[in-house]
């Protein structure tokens, strides 16, 4: 009696339905993503989750950026990052390389590499694009500018043009580096970033 009893309680357990995990999106780029200078509340990861709570749309961030990172940094640790297997991935790299004056095609490089490797593992893309400056003349300005539209026809990636679009060179929006959005900021990215976003969510797999 008592393993008849064991069995149906057995079977009970099978029978319940099994609630799906939310789908991962990690957050993979420099200090513009990992929240320098800014509250977890404050920053793109904070406000971001909200919104996407707010809205409805079932995905968790997580947030694997580094401060001070190149494209060639995001690059070498990259393998090591995709061992927590993320159902989706939001890129946003390259503006170190640009402040650096670091080559464009070798930035190029650096995130097609990355991009290849996510491609190969069927992973979702938003490719959030940077602008170079206008003072570092206008062939370096021409092929940066270029790397990321480029990039996401070539790998079938979301592009948000420019993370920093309506933000860049705002006092009232920027933290005193001008260089770093304040909350403020943040919150207009996350503003024009979200229509993207769900696009990014809804590309998702079963």
């Amino acid at each position: 009696m008592a393993g008849a009893m064991a069995l149906t309680g057995t079977i009970a357990a099978l029978a319940q339905p099994v609630m799906a995990e939310e789908p991962t999106i990690l957050l993979y780029g420099d200090s513009l993503l990992a929240g320098l200078g800014l509250s977890a509340d404050e920053s793109l990861m904070g406000q971001l989750q909200a919104a996407m709570d707010a809205r409805g749309i079932e995905a968790t961030l997580v947030n694997a950026s580094v401060s001070g990172d190149t494209t060639a940094d995001g690059l070498a640790r990259l393998d090591w990052t995709l061992g927590d297997a993320p159902d989706a991935v939001m890129l946003g790299l390259g503006a170190n390389d640009m402040l650096q004056g670091l080559p464009a095609a070798d930035a190029r490089a650096n995130l097609e590499a990355i991009l290849a490797r996510l491609e190969a593992l069927d992973l979702p893309v938003l490719l959030l694009g940077m602008k170079a400056n206008r003072g570092l003349g206008a062939g370096y300005v021409d092929a940066f500018d270029a790397i990321y539209p480029e990039l996401a026809r070539e790998h079938g990636a979301l592009l948000y043009p420019f993370f920093l679009e309506g933000v860049a060179l705002d006092p009232a929006l920027n933290q005193p580096d001008r260089l770093h959005p304040n909350a403020k900021g943040v919150a207009t990215i996350v503003a024009g970033m979200m229509p993207l976003v769900e696009q990014l969510v809804q590309s998702i797999g079963p």
